[in-house]
């Protein structure tokens, strides 16, 4: 009895990888990139955004804007880059990403501010970052064919 469920189990297990990879390669082989209005809206929102943070993040550390006016900002540009709808399966996910990333950055520097490890944080932070890159990359081309360039979030 205990042999015919380990095998009913391992059987089931290997129909599930087989499933699993059957559907994520017909998925993959599928996509088509789009290059709508609110992708290239998206494009426009984040490049802002982003240069906005590193605006903000060199007045912080030459002591010219304070940790509240990083952490606000940074947590504003969350919710703006979260609220843009791209079409674009890569921009959805790079949407997910930066907003990732300007949370996680944003609570660094709030523990930094008081003395405290930001270190987790903000490794999240440029591991985000360093994902979007790369989905970025890949799609540099094919998104670029269609009319986004996506050179400016690089």
């Amino acid at each position: 009895m205990r042999k015919g469920l380990t095998a009913a189990a391992g059987l089931l297990a290997v129909l599930l990888l087989a499933l699993t990879l059957a559907t994520s390669g017909r998925a993959r082989s599928s996509t088509v990139h789009t290059c709508s209005a609110t992708d290239r809206q998206f494009i426009e929102t984040a490049r802002t955004n982003m240069t906005a943070i590193e605006l903000w993040s060199q007045q912080y550390q030459s002591g010219e804007a304070t940790k509240d006016d990083l952490v606000g900002q940074a947590r504003t540009a969350a919710r703006i880059v979260r609220g843009t709808q791209p079409t674009d399966f890569t921009l959805q996910q790079t949407r997910s990403l930066v907003t990732g990333m300007l949370t996680e950055y944003a609570k660094a520097v709030q523990l930094q501010a008081r003395h405290r490890d930001a270190g987790p944080h903000m490794y999240r932070a440029y591991r985000l970052a360093n994902f979007a890159h790369t989905v970025l990359v890949r799609s540099e081309r094919p998104l670029g064919h269609l009319g986004c360039d996506v050179r400016p979030l690089l």
